[in-house]
């Protein structure tokens, strides 16, 4: 299976993930209003999955982890 990115590569999410599907990093489980996570956000590839999306992990401006998400390739682009 050819992947069009690799483990650890920046990314920029081409559309906004089902918010069903996004795990808040621990830090923001507790708070009330959580950031949304919206197309052109940045993120880096975390995992590969075997169906062929990718585990994202949705980074802030400042650098740090806000959420998870799974994406497919399409919806992604190297940064």
């Amino acid at each position: 299976m050819n992947n069009k990115f690799k483990r650890h590569q920046k990314v920029r999410l081409l559309r906004a993930p089902d918010p069903e599907y996004v795990e808040y990093h621990e830090e923001l489980e507790e708070v009330e209003e959580k950031p949304t996570i919206e197309k052109g956000m940045l993120g880096k590839v975390n995992l590969i999955l075997q169906n062929g999306q990718y585990h994202i992990e949705i980074l802030g401006n400042d650098g740090n982890i806000l959420a998870y998400c799974s994406v497919h390739e399409d919806d992604l682009e190297a940064t």
